[in-house]
C-alpha cells in the first residue's frame, strides 16, 4: 500500500543547503521515489541557544514502507551524513549538520516507544508547519483536527 510520508530536514552546521540536498537525494535513492520539496525555511534553533540558524525543508514522498521501517531508513541516512550525537550529555539539543524527522504518514496516528505520529511537537514549530503547509495545505492533523495551513497560520499569529 502506498503512503505519503512528510519529512522535515534541518541543518545548522556546514554548507546547510548542500547537506540538505544530499539528504533528500539519499532519501529519494533509498525509497526509489521522487520527493516534492518545500522552499528552504531559515529559523533560530528550537529548544536551545546557538548562533547558528537552521535551514529546514519539508518533503513529501510516496513509500510502501510502514512507518517504523521508514524511520529506520531515515535514521540510517541521518547517521551516514553525520554520525555525531544530536544531544549533549545532559540530553539537551545541540547544533547538527543534519536532522531528519518523520513528521507524518498520511493521517495515521501511532504511539510506539521509538515513534509517535504525527510528530508530537509539529504544531509548535513554524519550521515544520510552514514547509508542511506549502506541501500539503489540506493535510489534516488527526488529533487536532486542523489542516496544515490552519496550524501554520496560527503559529504566524501566535494563536495556537
Amino acid at each position: 500500500m502506498n503512503h505519503t510520508a512528510y519529512i522535515n530536514l534541518g541543518s545548522n552546521l556546514g554548507d546547510r543547503l548542500c547537506i540538505l540536498q544530499s539528504a533528500v537525494a539519499a532519501i529519494e535513492s533509498r525509497l526509489g521515489a521522487a520527493a516534492r520539496r518545500s522552499k528552504p525555511f531559515e529559523s533560530e534553533p528550537w529548544g536551545y541557544s546557538s548562533a547558528n540558524p537552521y535551514i529546514n525543508i519539508g518533503i513529501a514522498i510516496t513509500t510502501t514502507l510502514d512507518p517504523t521501517e521508514l524511520l529506520a531508513e531515515l535514521l540510517d541516512i541521518q547517521r551516514a551524513i553525520d554520525p555525531s550525537p544530536h544531544r549533549d550529555a545532559t540530553g539537551a539539543y545541540i547544533d547538527r549538520r543534519i536532522d531528519i524527522d518523520l513528521i507524518a504518514v498520511d493521517e495515521l496516528t501511532l504511539s510506539l516507544p521509538e515513534l509517535t505520529l504525527p510528530h508530537p511537537r509539529m504544531h509548535q514549530r513554524d519550521f515544520v508547519m510552514t514547509p508542511m503547509a506549502e506541501l500539503a495545505p489540506a493535510w489534516r492533523h488527526p488529533i487536532l483536527g486542523l489542516t496544515a495551513a490552519q496550524i501554520s497560520a496560527s503559529l504566524t499569529a501566535n494563536t495556537l
